[in-house]
C-alpha cells in the first residue's frame, strides 16, 4: 500500500484498488453491466495503469473470483461455520445460521459464482470452469464436514447440501428472508439421511 505525508489512510496501490472495485460492483451488478471505462474511472486509474495489471476485463473476473473466494467462501462462509459449530454437525448447520444474517443484510447480493456461471451460460467457458471449480472446492469442505460427523455417502450429501445452500441464496433474492431457517430445517433432514 502506498502511505500518505498528511497521515491519512494509506492509499491501496492500483492492482487492489482496481480488484477491490470490480469486486463491489461484479458482486452487485453482474459482469455484462460494468464495462471496462467504468471499472477505470471508479477505481481511478489510467486505461495504461489497468491493462498493465489485468490484459482484458476476463482476467479480472478470474482475479475477482478468486478473491470471492477467499474473502467469502474461505474467509468468512467456511471459517465462521467452524467458529461456530463445536461438532462437525453443528458447523454445517451453521452454514444457515450465516446465511440468515447474511440474507437479512442491506447489501445481500446473491452468489457470485451462481450469478456468474448464470450470466455467463455455458459451464465450459473458461469462467464457467473457474465458477465449476471454486464450486467443487466447497463441496469438498462440506463432504470433510460430512466425513468429520460421521456420515455415509460424503459426495452425495456435499452434493445435497451444496443444493440446500444455493438454493436458499436463490430464494433469499426473491425476498424469502427466512430461506436459511427453511433449509437448515431440510439440512437437518439431510443429515438424518445419511447418518
Amino acid at each position: 500500500m502506498a502511505s500518505t505525508e498528511s497521515g491519512a489512510p494509506p492509499v491501496p496501490a492500483a492492482r487492489q484498488r482496481i480488484l477491490d472495485t470490480a469486486y463491489d460492483l461484479f458482486s452487485h451488478r453482474g459482469l455484462g453491466a460494468v464495462g471496462v471505462n467504468e471499472l477505470i474511472e471508479t477505481a481511478g486509474v489510467s486505461k495504461a495503469t489497468f491493462y498493465h495489471h489485468f490484459r482484458s476485463k476476463e482476467q479480472l473476473v478470474f482475479a475477482f473470483l478468486e478473491e470471492r473466494e477467499r474473502l467469502w467462501v474461505q474467509g468468512w462462509v467456511i471459517a465462521e461455520a467452524r467458529e461456530r459449530g463445536t461438532s462437525a454437525e453443528d458447523q454445517l448447520l451453521a452454514i444457515f445460521d450465516l446465511f440468515g444474517e447474511w440474507f437479512a443484510s442491506d447489501d445481500y447480493e446473491g452468489c457470485s459464482f451462481v450469478n456468474v456461471l448464470l450470466e455467463i451460460g455455458d459451464r465450459q467457458h473458461p469462467v464457467g470452469q473457474a465458477c465449476t471449480a471454486a464450486f467443487e472446492r466447497l463441496r469438498s469442505v462440506i463432504a470433510t464436514l460430512a466425513e468429520e460427523a460421521g456420515l455415509r455417502d460424503t459426495t452425495g450429501f456435499a452434493l445435497s447440501w451444496h443444493i440446500l445452500m444455493k438454493g436458499a441464496i436463490v430464494q433469499a433474492a426473491e425476498g424469502d428472508l427466512i430461506a436459511a431457517q427453511r433449509a437448515q430445517s431440510m439440512g437437518r433432514l439431510l443429515i438424518d439421511h445419511h447418518r
